[in-house]
């Protein structure tokens, strides 16, 4: 999936960029554009490197972090999964997400920048969190995400649906979730102006205190499969919860039996 839509935004810049021909000459295949080209290097192989990181947080200048990252790929980033460094990776139930950071991406210490490419499946739900440091921009490249977000007390919540092509904004520090109200995957990229933007998921820390709302609220999933909406019903916005209704009877995507938060939790961790 992720192969496919980044050869089509490829394509598309390819479009964008490419100069006009000036006369009719045939191409010609027996040039060997790569000759002319950087060579293809190992990427990021220092991701998650502890003393690296160290160094790049402890120097005065942008110079001194350059001179640094000194290694082939240092200031490349693959978001194939194969490819990225471990805890670059947060899966769960209803999608997956790969995050360029600080930490995942070395590179990016300094610049204010950081970025996380996403996949929800067929009805996930990414329930509602912050983050800390940044505001997000997410754009949709495949599929459609409904979004809501609010951003302070008193202040009217929004909601939209997000088609291919199209961006919304989170501001910093505001509560915001998406879901996927379609039969196929939906994938979105987001930006930060952080390269430590932060997340965290309301319901898991706000309630911490009640030992029994964090149970009800998913207790540290991030994601769940729509099919086990009758679980969470109770705890997710009438809203959404019936947007996923919709979306399983529309793809003919049987419901998981309705189960405590205690048992599923035992099979995420399985």
């Amino acid at each position: 999936m992720y192969r496919k839509v980044f050869g089509l935004a490829c394509v598309m810049g390819m479009a964008l960029a490419a100069p006009t021909p000036a006369g009719s000459n045939a191409a010609n295949p027996d040039i060997d554009i790569n000759s002319a080209i950087p060579q293809v290097v190992p990427v990021n192989t220092r991701g998650e490197d502890a003393e690296l990181i160290a160094k790049l947080l402890s120097v005065s200048t942008s110079a001194d972090r350059a001179a640094l990252l000194d290694q082939p790929g240092d200031f490349v980033f693959d978001f194939m999964t194969k490819n990225a460094p471990p805890s670059a990776l947060s899966r769960g139930k209803g999608g997956a997400t790969i995050s360029a950071n600080a930490r995942t991406f070395p590179a990016l210490i300094g610049t204010g920048s950081a970025m996380t490419v996403g996949q929800l499946g067929p009805c996930g739900f990414n329930t509602p969190h912050v983050h800390n440091r940044a505001t997000e921009l997410n754009i949709i490249v495949h599929g459609r995400l409904v979004t809501n977000f609010i951003t302070e007390n008193r202040v009217k919540p929004v909601e939209n649906t997000m088609t291919q092509w199209q961006m919304s904004v989170f501001p910093q520090g505001a509560i915001h979730g998406e879901y996927n109200p379609d039969c196929e995957p939906a994938v979105f990229v987001a930006g930060f102006n952080n390269e430590d933007p932060g997340v965290s998921q309301i319901a898991q820390n706000f309630f911490a205190l009640e030992d029994q709302l964090v149970q009800a609220t998913l207790g540290g999933v991030n994601t769940f499969d729509g099919k086990d909406i009758d679980t969470f019903r109770d705890v997710i916005p009438a809203n959404v919860a019936l947007g996923i209704d919709r979306c399983l009877e529309r793809c003919g995507i049987q419901r998981n039996a309705k189960r405590s938060v205690g048992d599923f939790m035992n099979l995420v961790s399985e």
